[in-house]
């Protein structure tokens, strides 16, 4: 099955100590939420995509902000199921493309599509999707590229992803919005799997 359709919503988490990875995987799941992607911003991402991977194997665990062959084969070795990156070059997709897992390559412009689905990549990050035109924009890359779908990432919240989801060409969208600073500092782990919950009731 598609990475994009195991979920409405794909928590994208900045795990700083490897001791809340574990839990806050759990509470996630628990909320309905199965598919997280651990970026790799902090000197423990890959210890954290490890201690998922073996202990909470309900979880699908990727590995985000990928931007070099190191990081997919290091990811890859610690247990990442997918790949997601922030942007595309052509050596970061090749890399991508023999690593085996799925991945989301990323994208912001209608020529940077163009040249993923010439690779016949139809499945694609959309980010920095506010920033870069949000709904609107993905709504006029329906039109002459109908055979693409996106998972949107970045400054989505709440209350804005329906409007993204409502779209034929959203699979689903990435966000940060579930695991707040605050409640991964205090291990409130119910308020993240109350978050994960009322994401997943959004489709």
């Amino acid at each position: 099955m598609s990475l994009l359709d195991l979920a409405p919503v794909i928590p994208v988490v900045v795990i700083e100590d490897v001791e809340s990875a574990v839990p806050l995987a759990r509470a996630l799941v628990a909320g309905g939420l199965p598919v997280i992607e651990v970026t790799l911003r902090t000197p423990v991402a890959r210890e954290a995509i490890a201690r998922i991977a073996a202990e909470v194997p309900e979880a699908t665990v990727g590995a985000g902000t990928i931007r070099s062959s190191e990081d997919i084969s290091a990811s890859v070795a610690a247990g990442a199921k997918f790949l997601v990156s922030p942007g595309t070059t052509l050596s970061l997709v090749e890399a991508m493309d023999s690593s085996g897992v799925p991945y989301l390559p990323g994208a912001a412009t209608v020529s940077e599509v163009m040249a993923l689905v010439e690779r016949g990549i139809k499945e694609l990050k959309f980010f920095p999707a506010e920033a870069a035109g949000g709904v609107p924009y993905l709504k006029a890359l329906g039109g002459p590229l109908p055979d693409v779908r996106f998972c949107p990432t970045g400054g989505i919240r709440v209350n804005t992803a329906p409007d993204y989801l409502a779209l034929p060409n959203v699979g689903c969208v990435g966000g940060t919005w579930l695991t707040p600073a605050d409640a991964l500092a205090a291990g409130d782990w119910g308020r993240i799997e109350k978050l994960a919950s009322e994401a997943a009731a959004l489709r």
